[in-house]
């Protein structure tokens, strides 16, 4: 214990998800980081100290501390002793060697998350990110700051501290506090969420980036920096002082909609960061983002690592998928968890979680991936979303992309997850998919499952009717049908000027796709930027009759502004008719 608080290792860190403690025939741990764990503190067999510190073995430093058995039992404890002071706890617990029981050995009040006031939060934003990237660590906090770097080896290395000082340090010390009241942010070589550092950083309200392992050596005294934890777990430091935006929201002002408003997102770590805002789910949860970030190697050269050929790649995919038995458990599990923390930051709202929409050239990107792609010379309409599914050469990606979510939807107890279907060209296709779908434990309605479908082909628009009669509902993805409808690459600088989701044709094929829909009582949706960028279109959603809105995170409150003011007009319109009849 007293080296996690000390900070001078990186422990492993769990996070489950309270609400669902309470069912037992679920596991809803949502995330799992393995730490490094290179020391360990064990008795002492003679000398003047009663304890002393050790080297752990690779073994110790690459396996899980708890089975999670114990995990959700602390977590259970916890949520108890919360209900139990009515208020945020910090709690210290120990588990036996010789016995296995778990104990708890304090409890006291966390005061940083039981003094926040409800409805407040504000919001960061880089305003600029194309500049070196220097070390990256565990976040603490969601602010940005801006400064120049101090390093502090020594208690007398605090004298010129000042609140244009950013404290870079391999740990800390308890008595650096008074000075740590003075500095812009926080870095550290070593900690996890529960060292000093960081229960420091929580209470002073300061940035910090805790167990970056390298910021003492790659960081110069003097050098101006930027400290971002606005991206969720991972912070990042930037060469230089970079602009920022800072947004504060007062949740409680906002209008109300009749309009649904959700969320775009594809980040995991994101997702905790705008739970606060007023919104009824996430419209669309990308999983290629959790793909390419949290696994990145492409799903079939863990089917078939036989056939990856280069051997950087082959090292590298050894390296990911270290400690698992089975290759592609490490696909399932890091899909599962990533998709499991979007779901778990609504919960118990819609989550829409859309199944891989990466090009063939995308995939190729993907370590191993080379082998396993074809060179098209034109990917936006080649092999991609629902035909690759079925096909013979990526039917076993796409059953591991089933069995996670499958584990999120039953196994975590994340049955509020939708699953969405892109780029389907036909109707064959769709029961094509739907019967892959099934032969790896997904069947529409079982177990309460909806699978919608983007729409985002003139075919589905021309067809809605058809294709209502195998999904739950729509969501119109403006970007690809603006491409289809106007035949314009949506990628070509050439053409951009004629690339516009306002233009007439575009137009017409959304409001057609919502009157057909509507007629066979199918929902849909609309995921797309020009709602953020154009009141006016707003509007237009509205006046079609669009059920839902999803939007990035920080264009929320602007949309949903723009939504109600659209509606009150509408009903300003109405009621005129009516008058004049």
């Amino acid at each position: 214990g007293e080296s996690v608080v000390q900070g001078t290792i990186n422990p492993d860190q769990y996070t489950v998800f309270k609400q669902l403690l309470d069912q037992p025939e679920v596991v809803p741990i949502v995330d799992k980081k393995l730490g490094s764990k290179e020391q360990k503190i064990v008795y002492a067999a003679d000398g003047d100290h009663h304890t002393k510190s050790i080297a752990t073995s690779m073994a110790e430093q690459r396996s899980y501390v708890l089975e999670d058995e114990d995990i959700l039992t602390l977590a259970r404890w916890a949520v108890s002793i919360e209900k139990h002071y009515q208020k945020p706890m910090d709690i210290e617990w120990v588990k036996e060697d010789d016995t296995g029981n778990l104990y708890v050995v304090q409890a006291r009040p966390e005061t940083v998350h039981s003094s926040a006031s409800n409805g407040f939060f504000k919001t960061y934003r880089l305003k600029e990110t194309k500049t070196e990237k220097l070390v990256s660590g565990t976040s603490v906090g969601s602010a940005i700051a801006t400064g120049n770097v101090c390093k502090v080896n020594h208690v007398s290395d605090l004298d010129g501290l000042g609140e244009n000082c950013i404290l870079v340090a391999q740990m800390t010390e308890p008595d650096w506090v008074p000075a740590m009241q003075r500095v812009a942010g926080i870095i550290t070589d070593f900690g996890g969420r529960t060292c000093h550092a960081a229960i420091i950083s929580r209470e002073l309200g300061i940035p910090a980036i805790v167990g970056t392992e390298v910021a003492t050596s790659v960081l110069q005294n003097g050098q101006e920096i930027t400290l971002s934890c606005a991206h969720g777990d991972v912070g990042d430091v930037y060469r230089g002082r970079l602009d920022f935006e800072e947004q504060h929201v007062n949740t409680r002002n906002l209008p109300e909609a009749d309009t649904r408003i959700m969320l775009n997102l594809a980040s995991p770590e994101s997702a905790y960061k705008w739970w606060k805002l007023p919104v009824d789910g996430i419209g669309l949860a990308r999983m290629e983002f959790i793909i390419s970030n949290h696994i990145r190697v492409h799903p079939m050269a863990l089917v078939d690592f036989d056939k990856v050929l280069k051997e950087e790649h082959r090292e590298a995919i050894r390296k990911i998928t270290k400690g698992y038995k089975d290759k592609q458990e490490c696909f399932v599990e890091k899909l599962s968890r990533g998709i499991a923390k979007i779901a778990s930051s609504q919960f118990p709202k819609p989550v829409i979680v859309r199944t891989s929409d990466f090009k063939s050239n995308e995939y190729a990107r993907l370590i191993g991936g080379e082998e396993f792609e074809p060179h098209e010379e034109n990917p936006m309409i080649g092999w991609r979303g629902a035909s690759r599914y079925y096909s013979k050469n990526y039917r076993e990606g796409f059953a591991m992309e089933c069995r996670a979510l499958k584990t999120v939807r039953e196994g975590m107890g994340f049955d509020n997850v939708i699953v969405m279907i892109p780029f389907c060209r036909t109707i064959d296709e769709a029961q094509w998919v739907l019967e892959e779908m099934e032969k790896n434990g997904l069947k529409r309605g079982e177990h309460g499952l909806k699978i919608y479908m983007m729409c985002e082909i003139p075919s589905n628009v021309l067809l809605a009717e058809d294709f209502a009669r195998y999904f739950d509902g729509f969501s119109i993805g403006s970007n690809d049908l603006t491409q289809l409808v106007l035949g314009v690459d949506r990628d070509s600088s050439e053409l951009a000027y004629l690339f516009s989701e306002n233009d007439a044709a575009v137009k017409k094929a959304i409001r057609q796709v919502i009157e057909s829909a509507h007629k066979v009582n199918c929902s849909v949706g609309f995921c797309g930027q020009a709602p953020s960028d154009d009141p006016d279109y707003a509007g237009f959603l509205v006046e079609c009759g669009i059920d839902s809105i999803s939007v990035n995170p920080d264009s929320t409150i602007e949309v949903l502004q723009h939504v109600h003011q659209a509606e009150r007009r509408s009903s300003k319109n109405r009621v005129t008719v009516q008058n004049g009849l």
